[in-house]
């Protein structure tokens, strides 16, 4: 380590959540994705590196394979990384350091204000994008691409209405259905997920949107989760019928004519699409970089066989 930070290795059943939680609570980059209820419904085993009395924080999020451990990011998890008070270069290295060596494979993405580059081996950037709900709708609107603004006016002139809580597991199943073939989100990721909505459901921390046609079929529809003064675009469900109708895009907007004037943030979650960040920057989102990491320490035989 580079200046004495006293930084803990401790498995997941040595860990004391209330303080974890506390130090999520508090992090000046604090998440909604590191919460030990999240990290418990979403992961498949984690550990933590914990500096001295919880004052930073770092969970490893671990399987096992061939027999090699290794670090994954679970799936409704866009970054993890060093979480507290006083985040800095030296501290966000000696965490990185600490990772044990008997993961032999990392492969994780690291939080924004992680964003590092000199001290991360294996770097690479990733792009979020970012739009600010504490401003009047209008001057919000003023920002959005005219094509983007074409689409919400055709979506209202079809006929599409606004849906509010509607059913989980209807968006879940659609985007099940679209994204199947093209996203590595596996059944059981789905049924975790739905255990945290109905978490953050009753703690007051998640909604959820649609946008329903004519003839009222869901043609797209979103989970939406807050924490940290950010509503995170989590989960979505469209339709392909809904994209000549510009149903998405009415979708958006009619979250952020619900929530302007507030102190949010609205977080898209990505993306390095060029499409989605086209979306994105579309309603006047701001990129934000984060890191993520690769290193692969295993035999050569292993890395044959690794998907």
């Amino acid at each position: 380590m580079t200046s004495g930070n006293q930084i803990k290795y401790l498995k997941q059943k040595e860990i004391d959540k209330e303080k974890w939680d506390a130090c999520i609570n508090s992090a000046i980059n604090g998440l909604m994705y590191p919460y030990s209820f999240y990290l418990d419904c979403m992961a498949k085993h984690w550990d933590a590196l914990v500096l001295e009395d919880y004052e930073a924080v770092m969970p490893l999020t671990w399987n096992k394979k061939y027999g090699f451990y290794y670090l994954y990011q679970p799936a409704f998890t866009a970054s993890l990384g060093v979480f507290g008070k006083n985040i800095n270069e030296n501290l966000v290295k000696d965490f990185l350091d600490a990772i044990p060596k008997k993961f032999r494979l990392i492969e994780i993405s690291l939080n924004h204000a992680n964003n590092y580059r000199e001290i991360i081996n294996g770097y690479y950037p990733r792009s979020n994008y970012m739009l600010d709900l504490n401003r009047p709708y209008e001057e919000i609107l003023h920002g959005y691409r005219e094509n983007h603004r074409r689409n919400i006016l055709k979506a209202k002139e079809s006929g599409c209405r606004i849906r509010r809580e509607i059913s989980v597991d209807e968006i879940i199943q659609i985007n099940h259905e679209q994204l199947r073939q093209i996203d590595g989100t596996r059944p059981g990721d789905y049924v975790n997920f739905k255990k945290l909505y109905e978490i953050l459901r009753d703690m007051g921390n998640a909604k959820s949107y649609a946008v329903a046609g004519p003839n009222n079929k869901t043609l797209a529809s979103a989970v939406f989760f807050f924490s940290h003064n950010r509503a995170y675009y989590i989960l979505v469900g469209n339709h392909p019928d809904g994209k000549t109708l510009g149903a998405s895009h009415a979708l958006i907007d009619a979250f952020i004519k619900d929530h302007t004037g507030q102190n949010l943030i609205l977080d898209f979650e990505g993306s390095d699409f060029r499409s989605l960040a086209l979306f994105y920057r579309g309603f006047g989102a701001k990129e934000e970089l984060y890191p993520a990491m690769k290193i692969n320490r295993l035999p050569w035989w292993v890395r044959l066989f690794k998907k």
